[in-house]
Order: C-alpha cells, then structure tokens, then sequence
C-alpha cells in the first residue's frame, strides 16, 4: 500500500520549531555565546575525548558528570540529571508530570517549547499573560494556581525573550501555594547571578534547570541538567531516554564544569555590552527597550517595525523576529555579543530607522 495512516490528533497542527536560524555575519538570533570555549578548556576537552571509548555505549545517566555538578552546586549525585540539552529535560518534565487530564500554567510570552511540549503530551495549558511590560502578573499566577487543579508551572528567570527575572518573594510564593512541580527555568542564570537553587532545601517540589548551550559556549555539544529533590529525579529517570546523552558530550560537559571559573570574564565582559546595547537603544527614537538581566535585550520599533528583520538580514545581521505575536507585536530579541557585532547592529538599525523617517 502507497499510503500512511495519519499521526496522532494531537501532532496535526503543530508547527515544527523554527528558529530561523540561518548563517549571517553577525549571529545575534539564538543567545548563543559569541566566544568560542577557552584555549585551555578545549585542551583539556580534546585530552579526555580522546580517551572515550567509541564503542562503548555511555553511562546511562553520566554520573561522572552527575558528581562533579552536584559538588559544583553544593548537592548530592541524587539531586542532579543529566540531560541532551535542556529541551530533553523539559520534555521529559511533561511527560512525567503532563499527560491528559494533568494541567501546565504557563506565563507569555515566554519559552515556546513550554507550551509545544505541552500539546506534544496532551497537557492542558492555562496561560496567564505578562502585564503590558512584559512582568509577571503575580497576583493573577497565585489566582490561577488556587482556581485550577494546576500539576506543572513554569517560570523562565531570566525569562525567554524580555530578560526579566521573577521576583525571589514571589517565587517562595509560589511554592508555599501549591503542591505542582515549579520548574524554574534558569538557562541564563549566569547573566543574572541570582538563582532560586537555595530554596530548594524547604520545596521539594522546586526544579531548577541549567544548561551549558549560553555562559559556557556549548550550544553545539547539547548539554542540559536539573537540580531538583531526589524523589523528583527519581521520576524523571523513569521518562528519560536511555543514553540520550553521548560519552563525547560527557567528557565535554565534565571538563567544562570542573573548569567553570575560566567562564567568568566572558561572562562579565557580555553584561558590560548588554549595558552599553541597552543604553545605546534607549536614544535612538522610536525604540523601546527592556531592562535585561540576560545575555540579549528586548525591545519594540514603533510604528514602522515591518522589514526591520529583513533589513538587518540583508545586511549581515541575524536578530530574533517576535514582531507577529499577540503580546509582542513590533519587538525583536538581539543577543549581545562581541562589541563590533553589537555596533554592527546598532548601526543596521540606525540607517533603518533613518530611512523609515525618509518613508
């Protein structure tokens, strides 16, 4: 038979993620690290990737890297998952604590995954919507919780893409309120130096996940993890799949984590420019911007947003486009980068907004 029966209802009208990620001179569309990993971090890499045994399968769950993450955070091997890049562990989170009849609340604009992964499961979501300047709307979240028999809540801090950081009062909140696993999606935690991980000693029902795609210049290796109570790894581990992540990407993951401190003056050096970027958009007219405790800023073009992303594309530039969103119409997301990248930038949207005021 020349035919295929259809997939699952639920897989129908989903649209496949599209990040428009495309090559440009100035990469400034997926938050990624501008800078490649140290010099003598990559040494050390290439040492212990050359003693993985290629034919060997992986350990299952990378307790090497288990251990040194847990020592890392002040936790045990029990408190920690490995996982092949945060999006598995998201999934994996759905998939644990999701399913039909289970509920996620969910807070746009925010991490699309969230909600993607959601459908995927077959778990409803109930979104409460970001005040107007794209702040959590506490009271109506603490609302939602109480009305809806609510089994997962997200909060993405810094959150993906506006760059604010929930506010720790109402994180604490939030997990008094509830018995719902509260994942706190801390992927650019970094850039803040503030983390919700100390709370996890009195909320067992508290998730917190990292990744080394952002501060640690490892988008291409896929590496994410979770910290969480070890009753809640315990359940993850039954959902996760086996040897999803590989021994090369191990050996990585453990070389970087015992190294982290060689991050730090990258780290500080992409908050010096965030700074400058944010200050720099502030004068131009026409441009409003969001305060950004991430590694990319967020802002609005008013009235004259349409060919903004073309423009900058046409001219080397690859930024984020959220200008067709319902809560986000007219904004883009830059990620902040080396400082002549950044001004590549600028003046792209410079000469833009000159000739939208020759229009």
């Amino acid at each position: 038979m020349n035919n295929v029966r259809a997939p699952h209802p639920r897989v129908r009208d989903i649209v496949p993620y599209d990040p428009k990620y495309l090559p440009a001179r100035a990469m400034l569309s997926a938050n990624e690290n501008p800078d490649d990993v140290p010099a003598p971090v990559r040494d050390a890499i290439a040492r212990a990737i050359g003693e993985v045994a290629l034919n060997r399968y992986p350990d299952p769950l990378a307790n090497d890297l288990r251990y040194a993450l847990a020592e890392a955070y002040g936790l045990q091997r029990g408190n920690v998952l490995v996982g092949n890049g945060g999006d598995e562990l998201l999934l994996d989170v759905l998939m644990c604590w999701g399913g039909p009849g289970r509920t996620l609340l969910n807070v746009p604009p925010t991490f699309s995954v969230y909600a993607a992964d959601a459908r995927l499961t077959g778990t409803q979501v109930v979104d409460v919507a970001r005040t107007d300047d794209f702040a959590i709307d506490e009271e109506a979240v603490l609302a939602a919780v109480a009305e809806h028999d609510v089994d997962i809540v997200v909060v993405c801090s810094p959150n993906n893409p506006t760059g604010d950081v929930a506010r720790r009062e109402f994180v604490e909140q939030l997990l008094d309120a509830t018995d719902a696993l509260v994942l706190m999606d801390e992927a650019y935690g970094e850039f803040s130096g503030q983390t919700t991980l100390d709370l996890l000693e009195r909320h067992r029902n508290l998730v917190v996940l990292h990744t080394f795609s952002k501060a640690y210049s490892l988008a291409g290796v896929r590496l994410g993890f979770v910290l969480a109570h070890e009753q809640v790894i315990t359940e993850l581990v039954k959902v996760r799949q086996p040897y999803s992540v590989d021994a090369v990407s191990q050996a990585i993951g453990l070389q970087v984590t015992r190294q982290r401190q060689a991050f730090d003056e990258r780290i500080a050096c992409i908050v010096q420019e965030r700074e400058r970027m944010l200050e720099k958009l502030r004068g131009l007219p026409g441009v409003e911007v969001w305060p950004s405790q991430a590694n990319y800023l967020f802002f609005r073009v008013k009235g004259h947003a349409q060919g903004l992303w073309q423009h900058c594309y046409d001219n080397g530039v690859l930024i984020r486009d959220f200008s067709t969103g319902a809560q986000t119409q007219d904004c883009f997301r830059v990620t902040v980068a080396t400082r002549d990248q950044n001004d590549q930038f600028l003046a792209c949207l410079g000469t833009y907004l000159q000739e939208g005021e020759g229009r």
